[in-house]
Formats: C-alpha cells, structure tokens, sequence
C-alpha cells in the first residue's frame, strides 16, 4: 500500500465493509467520491453521521424512529386491530412500500421471554385479534411460529402468515414488492 495514500486505502477498505461491496466495487466508489464527486462525498457522510446519530430503536415496534414512537406507532389512523410480526426494522419499510398493510408492526429478531413478553403488552395495547407472522418461510420461522402461537392461546387470536410467492429462504429485502404486495393481500390462516 502506497504510504501517502493510507487515507484513501482507509475508505476503500470501510466501503467494501458494507454488505455486498466487494473490493473492486469499493474501489470505483471512492474514487468517485475522492475524484469525481467530492461534493457529494461529503453529503454522503453528513447524512451519515446524521442518520446514525439521531435514529433509534421505537419503544412500541422496536423498528427504527428518530423519536420514543415511530411514525406508524404515533399514527392514530392505523388499524390496532391487526399486528404484524417482522424479523428485521428494514421488513416494516418494505411492507409499507407494498401498500397492502395498514396495521401496527412488531419486531421479533429473537425468540426470547422479553419478547414475548412486549408482545403481550402490545395485544393487550392495541386489542389485537389478528397476528400476523411475516416471516420468511424456513422451518426454523415455522417453529418460531407454532411456539409463539402455543404462548399465546390465553388470547383470542386469529393466527396468520404472509402467503406463498415470497420463496422459501429468501429474505423479505430480496422479495420484488409485487410479489410481497400478493403475499400479504393473500395471507393465509395459521
């Protein structure tokens, strides 16, 4: 590595840190940020050093705020009727993106007591009679399934789950939003 360039190989090697950038990709994005957009560079990294330091996890759906309350939790409008179950905060901006669900959300990356636990809050909360699990088909997500059912049977629940045409074992994020749209107008019963 060629000494007087350090800094330059420091933001190839902190690009090609980021999902799916691998090092020849790294390199073309900082040589444009470093020579032919530096303008934009610097955009880049305020809204960095923005996003990461003013956003937060919501109190209620656990998914990403810049505030205690996401937007979809402050929003009086949604429907408190149905709660949607979602592995990842980026899964919410992905089902809101299909347009097809007007419900509140929950964030469960983890099968643990805690979160079974704030998942009761939220029914009580909310006066939930409807579950529903958008989760990626696997059979892991499908015990996780039948375990938070069992958990829940004090409640009047209707179970259900994001319908087929989202493939077995791929990721929400990687679902084109017609097919995810499909999948949550078609949900099924549990």
């Amino acid at each position: 590595m060629e000494r007087s360039l350090t800094k330059f190989y420091n933001l190839v090697e902190a690009l090609q840190s980021l999902p799916s950038i691998g090092k020849k990709s790294a390199m073309r994005l900082a040589f444009y940020m470093v020579r032919d957009s530096p303008m934009d560079a610097l955009r880049i990294a305020q809204a960095i050093e923005d996003a990461v330091s003013s956003t937060q996890i919501c109190q209620k759906c656990l998914g990403l705020s810049e505030d205690e309350l996401c937007h979809i939790c402050s929003d009086d409008l949604r429907d408190k009727r149905v709660l949607c179950l979602v592995q990842g905060a980026r899964d919410i901006s992905l089902i809101e993106e299909s347009g097809e669900y007007d419900g509140m959300y929950m964030v469960f990356e983890q099968l643990t007591q805690s979160n079974i636990a704030h998942l009761k809050e939220l029914i009580e909360e909310y006066g939930t009679k409807e579950l529903l699990f958008a989760f990626t088909p696997s059979l892991p997500n499908e015990a996780m399934i039948l375990y938070i059912e069992d958990r829940l049977q004090e409640y009047a629940l209707k179970f259900t789950k994001i319908a087929q045409g989202v493939p077995t074992g791929v990721r929400l994020e990687n679902v084109d939003s017609l097919s995810l749209a499909k999948a949550i107008a078609d949900r099924v019963e549990v």
